[in-house]
């Protein structure tokens, strides 16, 4: 690490991460602060199509809807198999800061986790904020997880348990589901919960967001751009999971990135799974940013990262089973 003129330590960057930034800096598009919503949403697509690595190729993806609280919500059904036994299904929730996210932003994503899994991945495209601010999207996840937990006909393929996964504000949506399906169960338990950078603890004032306030992907301004969006009550665990009940809590991989303004959120919900005595795998993405699992063609070195997700899942599922 190099020291910069304060005397304090830069920190570690790695060099395909490096090249990737400097690549956006050059481009000098505006702010997703600066835009309107439909720029923003338009602004994430193309920085997806750009960067991400190309999907899969699956025997199965099709598109569904099941009951929701206002209404049908869209889902994706992504499978390598057509025919398929009673098995775990995962249960995907994009990330976005619940406003700019949708199944398309994440599809190739999830053809990556149906790919490397083996198991059948259904991808929730719960309403957005602003036009449906807190709690809109939890009602939205934890709805469609239990209907997914029900088997129903439609699916096609018979739950024997669910795996919450998401990144982002999806990584929020995957705890506060898994909470609510602990404290309420569906008709299969939750085997397994892989939040990827989440915002679990209120990130405002922490040290990460102003170390990386601007620079590493996702900047303070957008953090502040989502929140004011989303109008998340801080002091109802459906926006802060870490005033949740955390003893209980199924096995867990949970995933933050060094660079990111929101990696302290992250790490807080680690230590609070330590101190329930949780069983959990925690992997820091070092020298990584937010979003490294979207950015896998733009930074090659994510693949890697994004594959050691999957190596602990399986392990975790090995002793769940």
């Amino acid at each position: 690490m190099a020291e910069g003129q304060s005397g304090a330590q830069e920190p570690y960057v790695r060099e395909d991460v490096k090249a990737f930034l400097a690549v956006l800096e050059a481009a000098d598009g505006p702010a997703i602060a600066d835009m309107t919503l439909d720029e923003a949403r338009q602004s994430y697509v193309a920085l997806h199509q750009m960067a991400d690595a190309p999907a899969r190729e699956l025997a199965v993806i099709r598109d569904l809807a099941c009951p929701g609280p206002a209404g049908d919500i869209p889902l994706r059904l992504y499978d390598t198999r057509k025919e398929r036994d009673p098995s775990p299904v995962i249960v995907f929730y994009h990330g976005g800061g619940f406003v700019i996210g949708d199944l398309d932003t994440h599809h190739n994503l999830c053809t990556e986790i149906a790919h490397q899994m083996d198991l059948p991945v259904v991808a929730v495209d719960y309403r957005r904020a602003p036009e449906h601010p807190f709690p809109a999207a939890i009602e939205d996840c934890e709805a469609a997880s239990r209907w997914i937990a029900s088997s129903p006909e439609a699916l096609e393929r018979k739950a024997t348990g669910i795996v919450t996964i998401g990144d982002s504000a999806g990584g929020n949506a995957t705890i506060v589901v898994t909470q609510a399906l602990t404290e309420s169960a569906a008709d299969v338990p939750v085997l397994l919960q892989v939040p990827i950078f989440p915002l679990a603890s209120d990130a405002m004032g922490s040290k990460s967001l102003d170390e990386f306030a601007e620079g590493f992907i996702l900047t303070k301004a957008a953090i502040e751009f989502f929140d004011a969006a989303y109008a998340p009550v801080r002091d109802d665990k459906r926006a802060m999971p870490i005033l949740g009940e955390h003893a209980g809590t199924p096995p867990t991989v949970l995933v933050t990135a060094s660079l990111d303004p929101i990696r302290d959120s992250g790490r807080d919900y680690g230590a609070a799974l330590s101190q329930a005595g949780v069983d959990h795998v925690f992997i820091e993405v070092k020298g990584g940013t937010h979003s490294f699992t979207n950015l896998r063609q733009g930074i090659p070195s994510y693949q890697a990262e994004l594959e050691r997700v999957f190596a602990a899942m399986k392990l975790m599922l090995e002793h769940s089973e």
